[in-house]
């Protein structure tokens, strides 16, 4: 069994409210299942790190769950949240405003290295 489970949000973002859900059900479910799990917020995904923003998105019907809903449930099961520092650049972002539930910051190189680790599995939203 893997141990672990790199989770890559790419094309995710704010604008695609709908597809925003998705990757942090899987992160909570592996994390739920003990499985060390990295959410990797590249390209626009970062924006979603800023606080206010993913509260705003709900990406179901009106009273489901808001994407920081799910974001703090996979948190909460211990799924580790790291911002590409390139997107956040890119993005215009400054790392001190950032949620409280990333855990830093962490660009390609550390994504390719779990995924090219045979311990870990990766998924790309």
């Amino acid at each position: 069994m893997k141990s672990g489970l790199a989770i890559l949000l790419w094309v995710t973002g704010p604008d695609q409210p709908h597809l925003c859900a998705t990757p942090f059900v899987h992160a909570a479910a592996a994390a739920a299942l003990d499985i060390d799990v990295e959410v990797h917020f590249a390209g626009k995904s970062v924006t979603l790190l800023v606080p206010g923003v993913a509260a705003a998105l709900c990406p179901g019907a009106a009273g489901s769950p808001s994407v920081y809903d799910r974001m703090r449930t996979a948190s909460g099961y211990g799924a580790r949240f790291l911002a590409c520092s390139d997107a956040l650049d890119a993005c215009a972002i400054d790392r001190a405003r950032l949620m409280a539930e990333c855990s830093g910051v962490a660009g390609a190189v550390a994504f390719l290295d779990r995924a090219l680790d045979p311990a870990w599995a990766a998924l790309v939203f």
